[in-house]
Order: structure tokens, then sequence, then C-alpha cells
């Protein structure tokens, strides 16, 4: 991994053993997401090295990632569509996160291979033309029913697509959505207990 890349994710990962106790203070007090939006939020350093794994597995792919957040998880999928001749295209809901995310990417030398789109998810995924080979999927959890309802009929074939927070922090939006991926026709579906837990499907088409 190049060493720009890999002092990004260390300032990440700085950030990310600071603020790791409060934040999880704060979800067990029931944190209202205004506040919780202001910590990193990452899919955490496992999770990174996974869907880079992945998407490493894929040929030029196309990857989605719905919830750029910080970057932290942008980086990792950067890192590997640069790595294998594919693009990205990360949604956010706030500029200032956006704008925090690009600036990183930049650092690492990937925002190149990085679209950087700034407005509500659901609407963003609505004009989104191109089918994609990779999705991250991690927003707020009453959002993921919603968007993977509309990106579904944007996946190709053997798409492979990864849910996160599917375990922690714990609630009935995350169960919802895993129930109705898992009901879905040619998908193939499994929690895992990685970071947060997350839940990795491999999309089957024909």
């Amino acid at each position: 991994m190049d060493m720009r890349v890999e002092q990004v994710l260390e300032i990440y990962h700085e950030r990310i053993g600071v603020e790791d106790s409060k934040l999880r203070q704060a979800v067990a007090s029931g944190i209202h997401n205004d506040d919780l939006d202001k910590f990193l939020l990452p899919v955490g350093p496992d999770t990174g090295r996974l869907i880079n794994i992945l998407v490493k597995s894929l040929k030029s792919p196309k990857i989605l990632e719905i919830g750029t957040s910080y970057g932290y998880s942008t980086i990792w999928l950067g890192e590997a569509a640069k790595a294998t001749g594919g693009h990205v295209t990360t949604l956010e809901l706030q500029d200032y996160k956006s704008a925090y995310a690009r600036d990183m990417a930049e650092q690492a030398d990937l925002a190149k291979y990085i679209d950087f789109k700034v407005g509500d998810a659901l609407n963003l995924i609505r004009n989104i033309e191109s089918n994609y080979d990779f999705v991250l999927l991690d927003l707020w959890k009453d959002l993921y029913v919603p968007c993977l309802k509309l990106f579904f009929p944007k996946l190709n074939d053997g798409a492979i697509l990864v849910a996160d927070n599917m375990i922690f922090p714990p609630n009935t939006e995350v169960k919802e959505y895993a129930s109705l991926i898992r009901g879905m026709p040619g998908v193939s579906s499994v929690l895992l207990p990685v970071g947060s837990g997350i839940e990795v499907s491999r999309i089957n088409h024909q």
C-alpha cells in the first residue's frame, strides 16, 4: 500500500482511538443523530481491510458508497479502486463531511478515483445511471431498506453488497434490512462478526 495512503489511514486511526470510548458512551445514552454526526463513525480497521480485499477480487469495479461520513471507508475503497482500475462514487448528506473526505483523499493521492456527491441519499440514488459491482451501505439505519429498494435494480450480476452496523448498535431497522436482503431472489447473504457486524451479500441475477 502506498505510503501516502498509510499516512492518511494513520490520521484516521488516531482519531478513532480518541473518539472510541466517547462514541460508545454516547450511543448507550441515546444521543441524538445531530450530535452523533460530529463523531467519525468509521467502519473500523478490520471492516476497512475486508472491503478493500473484496473490491480487489473484482475487475474494474464500479463502486458505490452510501454514507461517506468523514471518508475513512472511502480511502479503503479508493485504494482498491486504484489497484483494480475501478472507480468510487460516494454519497454524503453533509457538505462539510464530504469536503473533509475529499481533502483526505487528495492527501492519499486517491481523489481522481473517487466521485464525491453531496445531497439526500435517496434522491442521489434515483439519479444514478451506472450499474454497480460493489456497494457499501453505511448511513442512518432507517434508510437501509429504502436505499436497498432503489439501488438493487442498479446492481450488476455478481455484485457484492456490504451493510455495516448489523450488530452494534442494535436496532430494528437493520433486522428489517437483513430479512429483506436475504429474501430477495438470487441473493446469497451472511452476517459476519467483523467490526460492528457486516452483512455481506452477493447478487446473482441469472
